[in-house]
């Protein structure tokens, strides 16, 4: 995940040369010059489809917009590209929407901003949650029509003419965060719509870099570097649960109990590793509590040691469940593994009794962090 300081970091006519992300060296690509015929494609869409660029042919003007699924400023962006879709469908607007990221490029950090990947699965997912009514296409595998258009970031928008000549290139408007001011895409289709000249055919373009292929060695090593990371078990009582679970911190705190008998417990602890590695570097942290008993605590250490559980993990120091329930949860029934995420001040906003569904989890944490960048600001303007 990759948020230019300021919008002139990217600029549209120079090549892209070094991933922000990464901080490794990354594809050089030019983008398309103003003027240029639009580079035909051959995708296949979330819906089942294949699409290929005469399929728009009948369009007066043509908008495609290369985005995807993890970037906190893609998503920024979704509801304001669903409404162009919208506005200017009937008036001979065809809006496509292609992702140009390879999945595999991605490092799980750079997911803390959602609750799917970038691949072709994750994009179903994400279309049908937003209800996309527009061609979302994908290019990860080869990464050919990306390349092509000379995509810098995402989103990155290219709106041609009638005759599919380039008469636009950049941004959305000028800000994902706070008030707009340039709504440059939208004067760009109002004028070639009007037959009018575009009053801006170029700004520079912000967001997260593009995941070429060449990036897929940075996500192998940070797994490598992650699953090196020190696993440790410590002790906890009755006095020092309910002390979690109050949560006198700034954190989304994810408590998942569990015990080394428990099967399914032992067999989710990697999907809780993923979850971690996720949205740690945000307000989160995930906190494991053993219930195998203080006699127990070397199997219990050698099980998280084998699932890279590099998280704050206890092991409480009684046998009394009931002890325990009283302190963690009175609303749990007993049955492992039991999963509480509580809000900063001690609120569960999420429960599961049984076994976690990774992906609901996901959104509810996210749905609590946020998907923006500008949900990061105001929680930090609400501390």
């Amino acid at each position: 995940m990759c948020r230019t300081i300021s919008h002139l970091s990217f600029l549209l006519a120079a090549p892209l040369l070094l991933s922000l992300s990464s901080g490794v060296l990354s594809k050089e690509v030019k983008t398309l010059e103003i003027r240029s015929t639009a580079p035909a494609f051959e995708l296949p869409g979330v819906d089942g489809k294949t699409y290929r660029l005469d399929d728009f042919d009948d369009a007066k003007v043509l908008m495609i917009i290369f985005t995807c699924n993890h970037c906190p400023t893609a998503q920024a962006y979704e509801d304001r590209i669903i409404q162009l879709h919208k506005k200017y469908k009937d008036r001979g607007v065809a809006v496509v929407a292609i992702s140009p990221n390879d999945p595999k490029a991605v490092r799980l950090d750079e997911l803390g901003y959602t609750d799917v990947g970038d691949s072709f699965e994750d994009m179903k997912i994400r279309a049908k949650d937003k209800n996309f009514t527009f061609p979302y296409l994908y290019d990860g595998d080869t990464q050919t029509v990306s390349t092509a258009y000379g995509v810098l970031a995402t989103p990155h928008v290219f709106i041609f003419d009638a005759k599919r000549k380039l008469r636009y290139v950049g941004r959305i408007d000028d800000s994902d965060v706070g008030t707009v001011t340039s709504h440059d895409a939208r004067n760009a289709l109002e004028a070639l719509l009007q037959d009018r000249p575009v009053p801006q055919e170029k700004t520079r373009v912000f967001g997260c870099s593009t995941k070429w292929s060449d990036k897929r060695q940075s996500a192998v090593d940070s797994l490598e570097k992650w699953n090196a990371e020190p696993v440790t078990l410590d002790t906890i009582d009755k006095k020092g649960v309910g002390e979690l679970v109050a949560n006198r911190t700034d954190k989304y705190r994810l408590i998942n109990v569990w015990a080394t008998w428990c099967i399914p417990c032992v067999e989710e602890l990697p999907e809780l590793v993923t979850i971690n590695r996720m949205y740690r570097r945000r307000h989160f942290e995930l906190i494991t509590i053993c219930l195998d008993g203080l006699d127990n605590r070397d199997r219990a250490a050698k099980a998280l040691v084998e699932k890279r559980v590099s998280s704050t993990n206890y092991i409480f120091d009684s046998t009394d469940r009931d002890e325990f329930a009283e302190a963690l949860d009175k609303q749990w029934r007993g049955p492992l593994p039991y999963t509480l995420l509580i809000a900063p001040g001690g609120k569960v906003v999420y429960r599961q009794d049984d076994t976690i569904d990774p992906l609901e989890l996901k959104k509810a944490i996210v749905g609590q962090l946020g998907r923006t960048y500008a949900s990061r600001r105001n929680v930090r303007a609400a501390r």
